[in-house]
């Protein structure tokens, strides 16, 4: 009996531990679904708010949640929990992505125009960590995309099954924290300069359907905006760009080609050297030069935005605007003014086009040059198809430097200061360049993107050495190959990645005419640009989309409609 009685203890005593770890496992899951839950409500959009302050706030939104939930039928109470746990978890997933658009273009997600911006983020890992990380990548994000709303449902029905037992308490701490969130707001208690009582999740979730909205809306009313053109409309072919007759216009777009550029300390001085040796050697070449500030469309990335405003003369900052205009080849482009003259053949050099693209209509181009019919036999340097100075001395062998050529206009989009800036190409004489097989050495002995993007120093000084190596080309081949009748506008499309910038939410990018001829150069006296290819501090900002029609007017007949007296925007 004796031995019994122990082994009844025995059995007794474990199924104790077993309850109570049972219990304590229950607590603790239950615990950790409360502490995700609140997590995620209070999980702020921008990184440079993820801090422990942050999370000691008091949502509305949970105390709002649990008031209803408790009101429900419990069957009825766990669909529900079940349906705003996965909400929940959306909403995790939009402030996740509003982190990442933050940190690289510097605005928030867009739910109706920023999907086809994935590819590009794929890319921009592949081509600084590698193709493994890429997929690691894409992997990842199914992964949470999938298992963030899943894990948040989960976490909802364990929270919601609680208060079967305990109702009474349940409905005090509710009415509790309630209370304490209108003292709160009441008192305007803060904690960090942040307010303790918070709606974020309901505001996030009105500025979204807010912003929704009002893309679609402005889907329309900027199609009314870009159908209107009083130059296509009123100027005649005859009458346009009449004081470029006979000139070779080349406007050159160089990447990334920021302000920071030319103003940063640690940036500008290889910078800032470049165009004063450029300046200096342009002026011997019988060349002489103004320049000034564009505010561009976009930052960072999307350089399609900021090509097609300038071009358009349309504020075109996001895809829905683009695929509008694009979409019509009414609106007068500039290179479409100077095809619709016939006084000029238009060709596109465009290293970074490396499939079929329907935009290009848009631009009227007589012949375009993509990365494949420009005959580059080297190696890619990261995104970059090919060195600046290939992609130039191709232009002269193809277009430019053919006999008994009528005059030409050119878009040149210069493409090897395009982030992740390693590994970098170096200048080589222009009669070595080829067919670009003189580069597999110096791609050999570049820098590795993933050891540069390890410190934001590194990339600095490689973006600026992009830069540098950018510019260099284009002004080395205006003194060699231009002459009498060059007519050169050049300018960056966007700032660079926030990681270069120190998230500044500038978005100037320099802009230079270069002319041999005076009176090209005497057209644009009025506009108050400064001398030399290096804009001051003090140079005149204008917004890009005014540049067209700025242009149009200065080299016109003179009584187009135009902007050519506007004033510019103070300088910063």
């Amino acid at each position: 009996m004796a031995v019994a009685a122990r082994a009844f203890v025995r059995k007794g005593t474990g199924l104790s531990i077993f309850v109570r770890t049972r219990r304590a496992a229950g607590w603790t899951t239950s615990a950790l679904a409360a502490l995700l839950v609140l997590g995620c409500l209070l999980l702020p959009r921008h990184l440079w708010e993820l801090r422990p302050t942050t999370f000691v706030r008091i949502p509305l939104e949970a105390i709002f949640g649990a008031a209803l939930l408790l009101a429900l039928p419990r069957k009825g109470r766990r669909v529900a929990a079940m349906l705003a746990g996965v909400g929940l978890g959306l909403l995790t997933l939009v402030k996740l992505l509003d982190m990442g658009f933050d940190a690289v273009l510097q605005r928030s997600f867009n739910p109706v125009l920023d999907w086809g911006l994935f590819a590009d983020a794929v890319g921009f890992v592949r081509d600084t960590a590698g193709d493994a990380a890429a997929v690691g990548a894409v992997v990842a994000a199914v992964l949470l995309a999938l298992g963030i709303p899943t894990v948040l449902a989960l976490a909802m029905v364990r929270l919601v099954d609680l208060p079967a037992g305990h109702r009474t308490a349940a409905t005090r701490t509710a009415l509790v924290l309630g209370t304490a969130w209108m003292v709160c707001v009441m008192a305007g208690v803060q904690v960090a300069g942040a307010p303790v009582a918070t709606v974020s999740a309901a505001e996030l979730v009105h500025s979204r359907a807010h912003l929704v909205v009002a893309t679609l809306r402005d889907e329309q009313a900027f199609a009314r905006e870009a159908s209107v053109d009083s130059y296509a409309a009123h100027t005649p072919p005859d009458r346009m760009l009449t004081a470029l007759r006979g000139k070779d216009v080349i406007f050159a777009f160089v990447e990334s080609y920021g302000r920071v550029a030319v103003e940063d300390p640690q940036i500008s001085p290889r910078v800032d050297a470049t165009l004063a040796e450029g300046t200096k050697r342009l002026r011997a070449a019988g060349f002489s030069s103004r320049s000034a500030f564009l505010t561009s469309s976009t930052t960072g990335a999307d350089s399609w935005l900021a090509h097609s405003t300038f071009m358009s003369g349309l504020w075109i900052n996001n895809q829905q605007r683009y695929r509008t205009v694009t979409a019509s080849s009414d609106r007068l482009t500039l290179t479409g003014a100077f095809q619709r003259t016939g006084a000029w053949r238009d060709v596109g050099v465009l290293p970074g086009t490396t499939r079929a693209w329907p935009d290009g209509k848009f631009y009227h181009f007589d012949k375009l040059y993509d990365a494949k019919s420009l005959g580059y036999k080297g190696p890619a340097f990261s995104w970059s198809t090919m060195p600046d100075q290939y992609t130039l001395s191709a232009f002269e062998r193809l277009e430019h430097g053919r006999k008994h050529r009528g005059p030409l206009m050119a878009e040149v989009v210069l493409t090897s200061s395009h982030n992740p800036w390693a590994p970098l190409p170096s200048m080589v004489g222009w009669d070595e360049v080829g067919d670009g097989s003189v580069y597999d050495a110096i791609h050999k002995v570049g820098r590795n993107p993933k050891q540069v993007w390890k410190n934001a120093d590194q990339v600095r000084t490689e973006y600026a050495r992009s830069i540098g190596y950018s510019l260099t080309s284009l002004l080395t081949y205006v003194e060699k190959y231009g002459d009498k009748n060059t007519v050169l506008v050049f300018l960056g499309d966007h700032q660079p990645n926030p990681t270069v910038t120190r998230h500044s939410s500038n978005r100037d990018v320099p802009i230079a005419i270069v002319a041999h001829d005076p009176a090209v150069m005497a057209r644009i006296s009025h506009w108050g640009w400064q001398n030399g290819l290096d804009p001051s501090p003090t140079a005149p900002v204008w917004r890009m989309d005014t540049f067209r029609s700025r242009f149009l007017t200065a080299y016109g007949s003179g009584s187009g409609p135009g902007l050519a007296a506007a004033p510019a925007r103070p300088a910063h």
